[in-house]
């Protein structure tokens, strides 16, 4: 086997209560890397076309990558995979923290979860060994007493636990797995595919040793990457680095919100002139670290540290001990509402951190309920009683509550936006969504690049996702079309390959192909990350083609690219040409705009993949 992996997979199927291990295979390895490579792939063998998402035939992956635990620095992160009952396609869902590297110690590349428990269960696994567990004294506890339960059960403190809270177990489709008590794999509604399955969590320990290849490369490679974040150049990359460095991703927020790149009053007011500048001050890290902040913490691997620890003891919503709530939460539960309250922005994403809700989805869902208030379109009886007016803080955490809770109004909007217009049959005019998928709080109309991975990503709405967004191209370009899709497979390697995107700021010119070499002692050039990430891609989109999801199928919210455009501030008068980006990127990629499917030499050119050729044209 490779260096890098431990060569071992993991298959629970929690109808049977059957454990079965298998070998990685180093085909597996080589084509598709790890993370929703690997987990793309492994989905499309063994699901059946049109599985429902919440019944016992879904599967739900937990994968690694290769760097993963490597000791090379940003490796520390993995990937659940599913498909997703917001989109009905393929679902992935990132996140950092601990987690990822335990589950490799602990003896596995990736454990897959079929079937459904009829009782509430855990997955125990320490140094290769694995047991399901009744978990009906786990069952409605938050994420964070979960954890602490876990290792009083199990007698370990230092395991580390992926889990649901209560918004999973009651099958919210905005509901995320939450590990460490804060890192999230929050998108597309994975908490309730793991709340169908009874699972309450995956629990790990272990002191395996993960295999690298050529550890001096990677020492080498880690002091490069060292030098950049000890001495950030004085450009927009060591911008980034010493901002996240000092600040985390919130060491954007205020000039976000008052550059246009942050989303305002549901998408379609503006930061300068709805929000201002005062109140955009307020709710930046700068602001929350005066006041709040006790600690740094970081992820595994990770020299940055981009998170803190806080302590709020007293206020309107004293919380104790918590966490800085990222740029996306700042965004969404403060310019995106009007919010300006920095307690009711700590309040709710302890709220989501507890229960296991994604902060952009929530944060969304509300500000679709708030437009569809002020129109008159939902009743304060709709509501519960609740004045959901802009700004209004006090209500907003009100709701968030209820959403956690399921109480009352709470239960439909815990079905995210467009599931709680569906199922009150009306303020459709105030979605903005892609596929039911809330989008990331980056707005296109400043960065238009974000238009096109928003809607064609295979997992829709996504920030975290390649494009040409650091290439300089602009649409406009003549070869825009091959910069977007070279971006993109650039970031599936990165993803899969168990990286945190942090990594690119922070790393010298060709450093992924380069660490990848290192740790698996395979070559690995600029070459093969191209052709690598173009078979991910495919593989993703195959697996939604064969739900019968088409480009059709991937429409917007015509606001969100300034359709009309907005009147006043520093994205005025901008209608951003998304169809465009869209024939360029399916252009490049040699993908029929109509069908979706790619061409079928194409395919035939790409290893392992013979079965999707069959199945696109039998």
């Amino acid at each position: 086997m490779f260096g890098g992996y431990i060569g071992q997979i993991l298959f629970v199927d929690l109808t049977t209560s059957t454990i079965t291990e298998e070998a990685l295979d180093e085909n597996l390895a080589r084509n598709f890397v790890g993370g929703y490579g690997i987990g793309a792939r492994v989905l499309y063998n063994r699901m059946k076309p049109r599985t429902d998402p919440l019944g016992p035939g879904n599967m739900l992956g937990f994968v690694t990558g290769p760097v993963t635990g490597s000791g090379a620095v940003f490796g520390g992160r993995y990937t659940v995979v599913c498909k997703s009952p917001v989109t009905g396609g393929f679902n992935d869902a990132n996140s950092g923290g601990f987690f990822g590297p335990e589950l490799k110690k602990a003896g596995y590349d990736a454990v897959f979860i079929s079937g459904a428990s009829q009782e509430p269960v855990y997955l125990w696994i320490k140094n290769g060994q694995a047991e399901i567990r009744d978990a009906s004294r786990l069952w409605g506890l938050d994420s964070k007493d979960t954890q602490k339960m876990l290792e009083k059960e199990t007698g370990e403190r230092k395991l580390r636990a992926a889990v649901i809270g209560p918004a999973g177990e009651k099958l919210s489709l905005i509901s995320c797995i939450i590990n460490d008590g804060h890192r999230a794999a929050a998108r597309g509604g994975a908490g309730a595919v793991m709340g169908s399955k009874k699972l309450k969590a995956i629990a790990v320990c272990g002191a395996g040793k993960i295999p690298v290849a050529d550890r001096a490369k990677v020492n080498e490679l880690n002091k490069a990457c060292m030098a950049i974040i000890n001495n950030p150049p004085d450009d927009p990359m060591g911008w980034y680095v010493t901002g996240f460095k000092t600040l985390g991703t919130g060491s954007t927020t205020t000039a976000s919100a008052l550059s246009g790149d942050s989303p305002v009053k549901n998408w379609a007011g503006v930061g300068i002139v709805d929000f201002g500048e005062e109140k955009a001050q307020k709710i930046g890290a700068q602001s929350f670290d005066a006041g709040y902040k006790t600690a740094k913490y970081g992820c595994a691997n990770c020299p940055l540290k981009c998170g803190a620890l806080y302590r709020v003891d007293s206020g309107k919503w004293p919380l104790g001990e918590t966490e800085r709530p990222e740029y996306e939460t700042a965004a969404a539960f403060g310019t995106l509402l009007l919010v300006e309250d920095v307690e009711a922005i700590l309040k709710c994403n302890e709220i989501c951190n507890r229960y296991g809700m994604d902060t952009i989805s929530a944060g969304a869902t509300i500000a679709w309920a708030m437009e569809s208030y002020e129109k008159g379109v939902l009743t304060k009886k709709d509501l519960d009683g609740i004045d959901l007016r802009w700004g209004n803080a006090g209500a907003v955490v009100e709701i968030t509550q209820k959403i956690a809770d399921q109480d009352g109004c709470g239960k439909v909007l815990a079905q995210g936006s467009a599931g709680a217009a569906k199922i009150w049959g009306k303020g459709t005019e105030c979605l903005v969504a892609f596929l039911g998928v809330e989008p990331g709080m980056h707005d296109p109309r400043l960065q238009p690049v974000m238009a096109r991975t928003f809607q064609y990503d295979p997992t829709p709405g996504r920030h975290c996702k390649g494009g040409a967004g650091l290439s300089g191209v602009p649409p406009s370009d003549p070869s825009f079309g091959q910069a977007d899709v070279g971006g993109t497979c650039n970031m599936e390697v990165l993803n899969s390959s168990g990286f945190c995107m942090f990594s690119m700021f922070a790393s010298p010119p060709g450093s992924l192909p380069a660490y990848i070499a290192a740790v698996t002692g395979a070559p690995f050039t600029d070459k093969e990350v191209y052709k690598t990430g173009l078979r991910i891609l495919t593989m993703r989109h195959a697996f939604n083609l064969r739900e019968g999801l088409a480009p059709a199928n991937f429409q917007m919210s015509v606001r969100i690219v300034g359709e009309p455009p907005l009147k006043e501030g520093p994205t005025a008068g901008i209608t951003v040409d998304h169809k465009m980006m869209g024939e360029k990127f399916f252009a490049a990629l040699g993908w029929d705009r109509e069908t979706g499917k790619p061409e079928r030499s194409a395919l035939e050119d790409m290893e392992g993949m013979s079965d999707v050729v069959r199945d696109l044209y039998a």
